[in-house]
């Protein structure tokens, strides 16, 4: 069997359904060997490698499963970077099967090889941004190198893994067989001890104002329906980051939302208040913590800390757990589920500590409510989260790129749906959230996929359009155009006293108070052959986004909004060694 047969087979045995790559002269033994399985592995090409790692990326957001990439030697790998450190920033899997020169030309330095420290060195370049990288050099090393690869992949926290191939392996033949199935996710659910579980019962009977954090672990190990029986159960509010929105019902009164900067008030003043935090799945990075400053969105070490994770490397990384749990979050949601019903915990104990949430809900919707319906031109950004929550339906997907925009749905959007509001959180790529709604509508054909992306990162890559139209993939991208790298011009606003350069965009040589240019974004899509709409007035949003769901055709609705409202901080966030700000609304609390 050829190596790429073989490789081809194990896809099929997997029941991977797509490889999304591109050609190149390093990987056309692959590409043939796919076209013997096209009826089962489905080759997709966007137009940029990049795009490809994140559509695999957010496939495995939406289904769980793994798929496949393909990129030649050089520069179509090295394209792959950014898109696998956003993966493994975020634990989400695939395998990334990269080409490599020729064995028997290694250190040779043949076109397109590394080889200043190592021979065929890329996978070097990758090690950073991987869990793991193999380089078979033999066909016959290639059946042990996939088991291993998928299972690596999905096993514990997930992540992104690379297969480096010298592409002679893809001609070359051996006597080889297809190895056994990999592993799937959640096929390996590490639980808490007894003795853990206890400890957390015990702190829980000493709490007066508990909350749950939950973040992407909670999403991957489908803990949802756990999580919500659980927080219903001893009525207790949870906090979710951005990539555990969905995971409990987001219109919850228990379902606090964000925390930090630009988190939501509600969810800071939780945060702040608690005399006990059960953390499940998450991490405590700089936007979630408002930067590790006491009382602005955690007191730790005042307040007591449950920290459950199936990556022991992230417990006790920023604050040493008084518990800390290695275990599956979906197998320890329903141990603690039982234990709690075992003991018939009296959820009454907290009502006042609801009580006391409820209040800081009102105070919060009170004074960010009313700009939901201001009408004006360009349009206010609460106007657009407004606007897309009440026509979107409960099924879509959201697929959310970096920038100032992205602040504004941590704060204010509030999906219906597990896996339903894809995010690049850790590393927060540009791309993500243009490139990765391809993939996820490739995951749920069924369900509406739109993204709403800044006209910077829109810009970056804008091929998308044309990879859409090329496979009839009915995405909807909504351009936040407020002329400007926005999320940095703030910064530049707020903590450089104004002085601005490099963040927005001018026509010519003009610079600020000058005409400010971007492409025409609806015009840019219709000469790729998709639909495109221009929408500056607040009362034509509802009805653009409503007649691009309805044409189930590739759209871009280019929408003008106001780059002079920010979102409302209510925690804080630091730059070292600038000062950090006050919060806007709220004020920090120490225990």
């Amino acid at each position: 069997m050829k190596g790429s047969e073989l490789i081809a087979e194990y896809l099929v045995q997997q029941e991977v359904p797509y490889v999304f790559g591109i050609c190149g002269h390093g990987n056309v033994g692959m590409l043939d060997a796919l076209h013997q399985v096209r009826d089962k592995v489905q080759l997709i090409s966007p137009r940029h490698e990049q795009c490809a790692g994140h559509m695999a990326d957010a496939y495995f957001r939406v289904k769980h499963r793994p798929v496949a990439t393909l990129t030649s030697t050089g520069p179509g790998s090295a394209n792959m970077v950014m898109s696998l450190a956003t993966a493994l920033s975020d634990s989400s899997a695939f395998l990334a099967i990269t080409s490599n020169v020729p064995t028997s030309q290694m250190n040779r330095a043949p076109f397109q090889e590394l080889y200043k420290h190592n021979q065929a060195d890329f996978p070097n370049v990758l090690r950073p941004v991987v869990k793991r990288s193999f380089q078979p050099s033999r066909v016959d090393m290639l059946p042990l190198a996939l088991r291993q690869a998928f299972d690596t992949m999905v096993t514990g926290r997930p992540g992104p893994v690379n297969l480096d191939i010298p592409y002679n392996l893809y001609q070359e033949e051996a006597d080889v067989a297809v190895p056994p199935k990999s592993h799937t996710l959640g096929q390996q659910r590490p639980a808490a001890s007894n003795a853990d579980v206890a400890a957390v019962m015990e702190l829980l009977r000493e709490a007066q104002r508990p909350v749950f954090f939950i973040g992407h672990g909670a999403t991957l190990s489908e803990a949802g329906p756990e999580m919500t029986a659980l927080a219903h159960r001893l009525g207790v509010p949870v906090i979710t980051s951005p990539n555990g929105m969905g995971c409990v019902p987001a219109d919850d009164m228990m379902t606090l939302g964000f925390i930090g900067r630009n988190g939501a008030y509600p969810a800071n003043q939780a945060g702040r208040h608690s005399d006990l935090v059960i953390t499940i799945g998450t991490r405590f990075d700089d936007r979630s913590s408002s930067s590790w400053h006491p009382g602005y969105s955690w007191n730790f070490p005042k307040t007591k800390l449950v920290h459950v994770d199936i990556d022991p490397q992230e417990l006790g990384r920023n604050y040493p757990p008084t518990v800390g749990i290695v275990a599956d979050c979906k197998v320890f949601c329903e141990q603690l589920l039982a234990a709690v019903n075992e003991e018939q915990v009296d959820s009454s104990r907290f009502a006042g500590w609801r009580d006391q949430v409820a209040g800081w809900q009102r105070e919060w919707e009170a004074f960010v409510r009313p700009n939901f319906s201001s009408v004006t031109t360009p349009i206010r950004p609460e106007y657009v989260v407004g606007a897309l929550d009440d026509v979107l339906p409960d099924d879509v997907i959201l697929s959310l790129d970096s920038g100032v925009h992205h602040n504004w749905f941590m704060q204010f959007w509030k999906p219906r749906r597990t896996q339903s509001m894809l995010n690049s959180w850790g590393y927060s790529s540009m791309g993500f959230g243009v490139c990765g709604v391809l993939g996820a509508q490739l995951a749920a054909p069924d369900r509406p996929c739109v993204a709403v992306v800044g006209d910077g990162g829109f810009t970056m890559t804008p091929y998308v359009v044309c990879t859409a139209v090329e496979y009839n993939l009915p995405c909807v991208w909504i351009v936040w155009n407020n002329f400007a790298w926005g999320a940095i011009r703030d910064i530049q606003y707020g903590m450089f006293g104004g002085r601005e350069l490099g963040t927005a965009f001018y026509k010519g040589e003009q610079g600020p108070g000058g005409e400010r240019y971007n492409p025409d974004f609806a015009a840019w899509a219709r000469a790729a052959g998709a639909d495109g709409i221009t929408v500056t007035r607040s009362e034509d949003l509802r009805g653009a986004v409503e007649l691009a769901l309805r044409n189930r055709r590739p759209c871009v609705i280019d929408v003008h909004v106001d780059s002079e409202v920010r979102p409302p901080s209510t925690g804080t966030w630091q730059l070292p060694p600038t000062p950090f700000k006050e919060p806007m609304f709220g004020k920090p609390w120490v225990a």
